[in-house]
């Protein structure tokens, strides 16, 4: 494994404290980030791993590792779920998930009604889904889907998404114009879909409150 060889990458945002993880653990550092992408969606695996792709090709990461460790770690993150799921049930997983903001109710539900409308083949096509990949997880755990299958099927779904992304990032190595472009447009995406989190989660917290106060000033 290697680390990259200059500090000053260039990069902004999301990328750019991907550039650093990457910088300060080389090759493993795309297993941490990933490993944080499956708990923690708004860190987004489409602005990760192609730029580390695009790091292999300018001979900073080894391309083969990259797939390795992503891949152990989307596996990692995967168990995480499934163990919450399988220890606690789906409706109290979702509950708790929801609660921390991170995860919206609805893209819960949608994991969860994929999995009961495709089975165990949701695990290996939902990992392809943006939105479904991690949260598929969960009604596996919670309808205790037998582990090796699971574990099969999330290498798989997972290994094939995490090599497509990480070649776009390859296939670009020699363009840095475009990979630029690519990622910025990416990092705009996340910022706005985290802004409307939040300004979904102050208006709920206001509707809340006023609710609040009329059942008690009915009382």
């Amino acid at each position: 494994m290697t680390a990259l060889t200059t500090d000053d990458h260039g990069f902004t945002g999301l990328t750019g404290f991907a550039a650093d993880v990457l910088n300060a653990l080389g090759d493993v550092g795309v297993g941490v980030l990933v490993f944080l992408e499956v708990l923690i969606p708004p860190i987004p695996s489409e602005v990760i791993l192609p730029f580390a792709g695009y790091l292999s090709q300018a001979g900073d990461l080894n391309l083969g590792w990259l797939i390795v460790w992503s891949t152990a770690a989307s596996l990692a993150g995967a168990l995480v779920l499934y163990g919450l799921g399988a220890a606690i049930g789906l409706e109290r997983a979702i509950r708790w998930i929801a609660w921390t903001r991170l995860v919206s109710l609805s893209d819960l539900e949608r994991g969860a009604e994929w999995f009961h409308r495709f089975g165990k083949w949701s695990v290996l096509l939902g990992r392809l889904i943006p939105g479904v990949r991690s949260l598929i997880s969960l009604p596996a755990g919670a309808d205790r889907m037998p582990l090796v299958v699971f574990s099969l099927f999330t290498v798989l779904g997972s290994g094939l998404w995490n090599t497509l992304l990480i070649g776009v990032g390859a296939a670009l190595g020699t363009q840095h114009h475009l990979l630029e472009q690519w990622l910025e447009y990416l990092d705009l995406v996340v910022y706005t879909a985290i802004a409307a989190a939040l300004v979904v989660l102050v208006v709920r917290r206001i509707r809340e409150a006023r609710r609040v106060k009329r059942i008690t000033a009915g009382d």
